[in-house]
């Protein structure tokens, strides 16, 4: 049994991410894994303020949900990222929660395996790369972890 941790980034609730993200927790519940969904949508998350303050204590001095959601991406063994397409890239509340997650470049993570879920509008070839580009360039700061896959829906 693996923990999984699903980041869900749409702020449209009920919007294709969503549906993709629950999709991807039944199915990895069905596989007997522990599976939690956090919708950025209902946390509060500043912007990352470019201290490096996270790299010597290994917590970020911002106050607010991005510390718990860090604390539970540390000690996930996979992370999903669940993103609409918006400009051929991650959606910003995605971005920004990636940015706050910075202290786990220093700490003993646990996750070794790291998804992306992408929903678009269009259903050109390429229009996911920009957003696979992005979480594989943040998973390859993690030596320890693999960008793992994506699954993509598109024009929906």
């Amino acid at each position: 049994m693996k923990k999984v941790l699903i980041i869900s980034s749409s702020f449209r609730k009920n919007g294709n991410s969503c549906e993709l993200s629950a999709q991807f927790a039944r199915g990895a519940a069905e596989c007997g894994n522990e599976v939690e969904t956090i919708y950025l949508v209902d946390c509060n998350i500043s912007f990352c303020r470019g201290c490096l303050a996270c790299q010597k204590i290994q917590r970020c001095v911002i106050n607010d949900d991005a510390v718990l959601i860090t604390e539970k991406m540390k000690n996930s063994d996979v992370v999903v990222f669940a993103t609409p397409v918006y400009y051929y890239s991650i959606c910003g509340q995605l971005k920004t929660m990636l940015d706050r997650a910075n202290s786990l470049y220093v700490c003993d993570y646990k996750f070794r395996q790291i998804y992306l879920l992408v929903t678009a509008a269009e259903d050109e070839e390429d229009t996911a790369s920009g957003c696979k580009s992005d979480i594989h360039g943040w998973s390859s700061c993690f030596t320890k972890a693999k960008f793992a896959g994506t699954v993509s829906t598109l024009a929906i």
